[in-house]
């Protein structure tokens, strides 16, 4: 015998082959957990109420089930071990659906009409309230957050850092132009302070090249900087110290990015690596999002401004968009970007996609493939493309003959 298993906003319901309500499971009279519920349903989950049907349609002797949701059907098909079916619209489900009021109140759940609106619209509510709440515990939205928060540290790293140069440039103006790495700057003045510090041996312990040692040491003995109090420079200590805990702080959100990356998107990791690919997912407003958009629109993603300035003046559009930070792309020579780009935003639009839909991990075949595909345009366009003559431009009395053979 075969059974036909519904869910609806009220319980579960099961109908044999000629349409007729055979059993029932209603759900808690608390819309919260009801719609909990349905919602496990809805994913596939053999909740305890469906589980409760299952096994009284089996001890009544129902050999076969049909569900109207095909993950349903293979969940109960492997927990209970009976024979299912799957199929979208079912006879006993257009009964149900065209007479919800006259089964709600047969099953007990309701009196009346009223109750059952009611119910629906409660229900209904908080299968919203659910759905708007697994969408912002996303994953890809944290990464997205992430990103936007380490870029915005560097912003505020480098106008510190800009502050504290031009601050310490009083006292010694050359180790600006002989120290480029803002945090090792910061780091020599916290922990050696007055230039008359700055020995060969003090800056060797602290991790410069011996070579680089003695050029600082000699300049902060040839200094033309003013002198500073002591008061004066402890404040500017006490400001390197607060940018190098912000440099430790960033340092975490990157790892963090990295571990989160290898979670949420493990192939678009492996293409792109862990700070343009979250770069992407913030730009397009989530990873679903980004799987949707074709390899072109990839290519040129962040470059928005130049690309309607292309459509809407003639100029030539751009040959790639953020995704020029990778190092494949702007290490590339000026005529291989453009080839090298479409190589890189097709095989970035694969990884995406696997990352949403696909759930394997194929980074490692898709960046061999994609060096694969570098390195054959990198010996197919290894010299640049030869400029077409320019013809020279006719001069005035030139135009003015063609104008009179024109007219003649």
């Amino acid at each position: 015998m075969k059974a036909t298993i519904i869910q609806t906003l009220f319980g579960v319901l099961a109908f044999d082959e000629s349409n007729r309500l055979i059993a029932h499971v209603v759900f808690p009279k608390k819309p919260e957990e009801a719609a909990k519920t349905i919602m496990e349903i809805d994913a596939g989950k053999a909740v305890k109420e469906v589980a409760d049907l299952v096994n009284h349609l089996k001890n009544s002797g129902y050999t076969s089930l049909i569900f109207e949701n095909a993950l349903l059907a293979a969940e109960v098909k492997e927990k209970f071990g009976v024979a299912v079916e799957a199929s979208k619209v079912s006879e006993a489900g257009e009964i149900l659906r065209s007479n919800m009021e006259g089964f709600a109140i047969e099953t007990g759940f309701v009196k009346d009409c009223e109750e059952l609106r009611l119910w629906t619209h409660q229900v209904s509510m908080e299968i919203a309230k659910l759905k708007v709440k697994r969408a912002v515990e996303k994953k890809d939205l944290i990464v997205a957050q992430a990103i936007q928060t380490l870029d915005d540290l560097d912003k505020t790293l480098n106008l510190f850092m800009s502050r504290i140069r031009e601050w310490y440039g009083i006292h010694f103006p050359e180790l600006d132009r002989l120290i480029d790495k803002h945090e090792t700057y910061a780091r020599l003045v916290l922990n050696l302070g007055s230039r008359e510090n700055f020995t060969s041996e003090r800056l060797e312990k602290e991790g410069l090249p011996k070579t680089k040692a003695e050029q600082v040491a000699n300049a902060a003995q040839n200094s033309m900087g003013a002198d500073l109090a002591e008061p004066d420079l402890k404040q500017i200590q006490e400001l390197c110290k607060s940018v190098l805990s912000l440099y430790e702080l960033r340092q975490t959100l990157e790892n963090y990015l990295d571990a989160a990356m290898e979670e949420v998107a493990p192939n678009t990791k492996a293409i792109t690596g862990s700070l343009l690919g979250a770069r992407l997912i913030a730009l397009a407003g989530g990873l679903t999002n980004l799987a949707k958009m074709p390899a072109s629109t990839l290519q040129v993603l962040g470059a928005e401004k130049a690309l309607f300035r292309s459509l809407k003046t003639g100029t030539r559009p751009p040959k790639h968009g953020i995704i020029f930070q990778h190092s494949l792309l702007h290490e590339a020579k000026k005529w291989q970007r453009g080839k090298i780009a479409r190589a890189l935003a097709g095989k970035l639009a694969i990884a995406v996609r696997t990352d949403v839909f696909g759930g394997r991990y194929i980074g490692e075949e898709l960046k061999a493939d994609l060096e694969k595909r570098i390195e054959e345009i990198r010996q197919k366009y290894a010299e640049p493309p030869a400029l077409p003559e320019r013809k020279p431009k006719p001069s005035r009395r030139e135009k003015k003959w063609r104008k009179k053979k024109h007219a003649h």
